[in-house]
């Protein structure tokens, strides 16, 4: 087993062709979701949560964050696949055109959602495997706990990705519910690095162990196999629609981290071949009826014009893939990298009466600043340690004359590089290396095609004009130039650049496993 599967070095090692020749699917995976009593978390207990008339009238908040999603996958943003659902969700609400996560890959990304900060500041980077040994800290504030300790009942289905022993779990970070893989789905037997070798080959036997499903904090399936994974999305949406009507008299956060579209590919039997547009299509779709089904029984509870929902991505396309991978319109490069094809996702803001309908957003804004937002809609205080997003209430709410809030947004990767910042405006890379397919194509059948080494000078790019980062201007621009390079040093000092061999103060540590902790066993 390796502890990281992909490193911030965004090398390509994931994927795995579907194979229909896996057992069938255990009964765990379809039987209705059952209520787990959870162990003692932060936040307010279990029995002093009762819903009141008061808490009632909060607002509910739904998290839809897809895996590997491309910026141009999606109908409101150019996409060539089918998304109805997504598409009238956009003519309801607003688009968010310059949206970044803090990270182009899986754990990173999901850690700034959650917490409000950069990854770099919570010790977050990369993608942990199944050997790792750390996950978000139990000091780090999570909008789940947020929301609970507001009276919420809250719930995840799908993948979480920041620690897979007990202690790091989603019941150990605000969740009363949690359903779906500790990590992701491609770290099990059949990666692509094992899947071809000899039964007997010492790489193969040194690969992933088998992929664990989990309720609460128990492994309800052992062997996650392809059928399983089959019923993924199907069964995550299930759990969604039942949470949501067992709590259609109590305020809710409900966040659905799909597995798809992530490598390897699968779909239900309902949405094989639908799209006409391959097997990539056909989970692209399947999320989009998720978001759907979803959406209905808000609408059917009457509870749509009482509930914030936001849609996004957890980077940009794995394109390596090829056939199996998105695609970022027109960004330069994709997962693996902080161009903006790599960090910009499709985001969608929709709560009917309160966010603007048909409308769209290009101001700047970020995954790190749904925490802060969202505690501004529930009424919550923020946590007293510092985070890095900030309110986009705003943007959010249309608000004659909103601007981004932010004057600088820093990108970090590979091990605590500082590769770029940027403004509303304006983007500086520093001199670095990246993963790119140079113009060749990617791969097919679900395999990785290999990519080279590519690298960039100092280089300025206007995304107003440019957001595919095509044409350098630094040349032109020196006092833009100067003034970021000022804004980077300040960021630097805080939060480390290991391309300057910078030590920040203001990085705090991923949780760690210590002696007497429990392990998850499988």
């Amino acid at each position: 087993m390796r502890n990281e599967r992909i490193g911030d070095d965004g090398s390509q090692r994931r994927g795995v062709p579907h194979d229909t020749r896996m057992k069938l699917p255990l009964v765990t995976l379809v039987l209705a979701a059952c209520s787990t009593v959870l162990p003692a978390q932060k936040g307010i207990p279990h029995e002093g949560r009762a819903a009141t008339a008061a808490n009632s009238r909060r607002p509910n908040v739904v998290v839809f964050f897809i895996d590997d999603l491309g910026y141009g996958d999606i109908g409101p943003f150019g996409g060539a696949f089918p998304t109805p659902n997504l598409d009238r969700m956009a003519k309801e609400g607003m688009r968010f055109t310059d949206f970044s996560v803090s990270s182009a890959v899986c754990s990173a990304s999901r850690a700034a959602l959650l917490t409000g900060c950069y990854h770099q500041r919570v010790g977050i980077a990369g993608a942990l495997g199944p050997d790792a040994q750390i996950g978000l800290h139990e000091n780090e504030t999570t909008i789940a706990e947020l929301c609970r300790a507001q009276g919420y009942a809250t719930a995840c289905f799908g993948k979480w990705h920041l620690g897979h022993h007990p202690k790091f779990l989603p019941t150990r970070h605000g969740f009363d519910e949690f359903y779906g893989l500790p990590y992701s789905n491609d770290m099990w037997p059949l990666h692509p690095n094992y899947a071809n070798l000899p039964k007997d080959a010492k790489a193969r036997k040194q690969g992933y162990p088998s992929l664990p499903l989990l309720e609460g904090e128990r492994v309800v399936d052992a062997e996650v196999t392809g059928s399983d994974q089959e019923l993924l999305t199907r069964t995550y949406t299930e759990r969604a629609v039942d949470f949501v009507e067992r709590n259609r008299e109590r305020p809710f956060f409900l966040y659905v981290p799909h597995t798809m579209v992530h490598v390897p590919l699968f779909v239900s039997a309902e949405f094989a071949g639908k799209s006409c547009k391959g097997l990539y299509g056909d989970a692209v779709m399947e999320i989009d009826a998720s978001v759907g089904r979803i959406l209905d029984t808000l609408r059917r509870l009457e509870l749509d014009s009482n509930t914030l929902v936001l849609f996004t991505s957890d980077n940009g396309p794995w394109l390596p893939y090829g056939e199996h991978a998105g695609s970022a319109g027109p960004l330069r490069e994709g997962k693996g990298t902080m161009f903006e094809g790599g960090i910009r996702t499709p985001t969608i803001a929709w709560w009917p009466g309160r966010v603007p309908a048909g409308a769209a957003c290009a101001e700047f804004a970020a995954t790190i600043d749904v925490l802060p937002t969202i505690a501004k809609v529930v009424g919550a205080k923020l946590p007293e340690h510092k985070i890095d997003g900030l309110d986009i209430t705003p943007l959010l709410f249309g608000e004659a004359g909103a601007t981004s809030p932010h004057e600088v947004f820093c990108c970090w990767y590979a091990g605590g590089q500082l590769q770029a910042v940027r403004d509303a405006r304006w983007k500086l890379h520093f001199p670095h290396g990246y993963p790119s397919l140079d113009g060749k194509p990617g791969g097919r059948g679900g395999s990785p095609a290999p990519q080279t080494t590519q690298q960039i000078g100092l280089s300025l790019f206007d995304l107003r004009n440019d957001p595919g980062e095509r044409i350098d201007v630094a040349a032109a621009n020196p006092d833009v130039v100067a003034r970021l390079q000022k804004l980077a040093d300040a960021a630097r000092a805080e939060l480390g650049d290991t391309l300057t061999k910078t030590k920040g103060t203001g990085a705090r540590p991923a949780g760690r496993l210590q002696d007497g902790d429990a392990r998850l066993v499988w």
